[in-house]
């Protein structure tokens, strides 16, 4: 993000910096920092805070983002083999592959990506790719599963380079429409994760008119690749300081889950996951996003036992907003209850969650002296001080 934009809209609306940090709930000298340009990895909600301030959209702060990779290194170096593989640059299979060996293996390893066991994928995907590559036109469909999967994993790692380029081969190999959905979701969810508010809004505003479905004979297939693309839409416009649009595309999403009237599940593919839970979740995370944590807690209090009927991920993606809501209304012990139950069910997911360190972070810095149990789940995500 170019800083000197801030300061020209700022300069427009004729406020100062002080002014801009009062009416956004920044500090002055953050505020300043990021005019300087000294603040690179901005948080897109953090931006959404001065977007509001200054009465714009804000993906108007994010002209000319770039997409950058978001890995660590030691992530990056446990992943570059996956990366060659998507590639083409990996070592030729020392015996003939066949589609059904291809197929069973990548269902096999749907239980790793729902685990979010990322070392053991990295050991198997490379493999899998170039195996999947060398069914050529007989692959298709199973690659565009494998593709889309890998995909998915990545965008998770902050690797979103190599996320686009198995997304875009994806895309390339789909030829039935739910499953052109299924990827065009997953891509909007990677240019949501870069920053890229607008672009995901209208790739899914587009997908989603191209795929609505008729009320009264679809099926949950086709509710679910609908739903799923609506929800990406509202989380894209609420962040993009767009309300109104966001609760529009979170009605349609609703509304398709209402005619289901259940949390619908597609064999093998637990992405595609949809229903009435699901959609309460993802309007508790943009009402997390618009800074209403009395609404979220009220929205998981309500879901209660039923959140285990969505999926793992999804599930644990409410917890954390439930975590960050606890620690907004400074409910410090429930917060850190919480994240000790995250850390038990996804230990490889967590500390690569940024708002895992934010919550982490507000947790430690209101308290005086802090319990074992405090110090050791921070070191546990990799806090920095």
């Amino acid at each position: 993000m170019d800083g000197s934009r801030v300061q020209e809209i700022r300069k427009r609306r004729g406020l100062s910096q002080r002014d801009l940090a009062g009416l956004s709930g920044l500090s002055l000298s953050y505020v300043r920092k990021l005019e300087q340009g000294s603040l690179p990895g901005t948080r897109v909600q953090t931006l959404r805070k001065i977007a509001i301030a200054l009465r714009v959209p804000t993906s108007v702060l994010l002209v000319g983002r770039e997409t950058v990779d978001d890995a660590d290194p030691v992530v990056a170096d446990l992943w570059q083999p996956v990366r060659h593989a998507l590639e083409g640059r990996y070592p030729a299979a020392d015996e003939p592959v066949t589609l059904g060996g291809v197929r069973d293996a990548v269902e096999s390893s749907m239980a790793l990506f729902a685990a979010n066991a990322y070392p053991e994928l990295a050991t198997v995907l490379p493999p899998l790719l170039r195996d999947a590559d060398a069914l050529a036109g007989e692959g298709r469909a199973v690659r565009v599963l494998l593709l889309r999967m890998t995909g998915w994993v990545l965008v998770h790692l902050g690797q979103y380079e190599a996320a686009d380029l198995a997304l875009r081969r994806a895309l390339d190999d789909a030829d039935d429409r739910l499953e052109v959905a299924s990827v065009a979701r997953i891509r909007c969810w990677l240019l949501l994760h870069t920053g890229h508010l607008d672009q995901c809004w209208d790739n899914g505003v587009r997908w989603a008119d191209e795929l609505e479905p008729r009320f009264s004979t679809a099926t949950p297939a086709e509710f679910s690749a609908w739903g799923w693309l609506q929800m990406h839409n509202s989380a894209a416009a609420m962040r993009d300081n767009r309300p109104g649009d966001a609760d529009d595309a979170m009605k349609m999403a609703r509304a398709a889950a209402t005619r289901i009237g259940r949390e619908y599940t597609y064999p093998v593919d637990f992405l595609r996951t949809f229903g009435p839970v699901t959609v309460a979740m993802k309007h508790a995370e943009n009402m997390m996003v618009d800074d209403k944590p009395d609404k979220v807690l009220a929205t998981a209090a309500a879901i209660g036992a039923g959140a285990s009927r969505a999926t793992k991920n999804n599930r644990n993606r409410h917890y954390l907003d439930v975590a960050s809501a606890h620690t907004r209304v400074r409910d410090y012990s429930q917060a850190l209850s919480v994240m000790t139950s995250l850390r038990a069910d996804a230990p490889e997911w967590l500390p690569k969650q940024r708002e895992a360190h934010e919550v982490m972070r507000g947790i430690i810095t209101r308290r005086r002296t802090l319990t074992p149990q405090m110090r050791d789940l921070a070191d546990f995500i990799g806090l920095t001080a």
